[in-house]
């Protein structure tokens, strides 16, 4: 059974997150041929508080 992680920061929609799941589930049916029942999509949101890219806060980020 495939697990796929997801980790974003949050903001994203319920619709923007349904249409990841399907894209990336379709995607693991496709190239690995698992059963779309059998693909987990796990979704986190982090705070931009939580998240730094090349040492900055993405709260910090205008």
């Amino acid at each position: 059974m495939p697990t796929i992680r997801v980790e974003m920061i949050e903001g994203r929609t319920p619709e923007q997150k349904k249409a990841l799941a399907q894209a990336l589930t379709q995607a693991v049916v496709a190239t690995l041929g698992s059963k779309p029942e059998a693909v987990d999509v796990l979704m986190f949101d982090v705070p931009r508080g939580d998240w730094a890219t090349g040492g900055v806060l993405w709260s910090e980020k205008t």
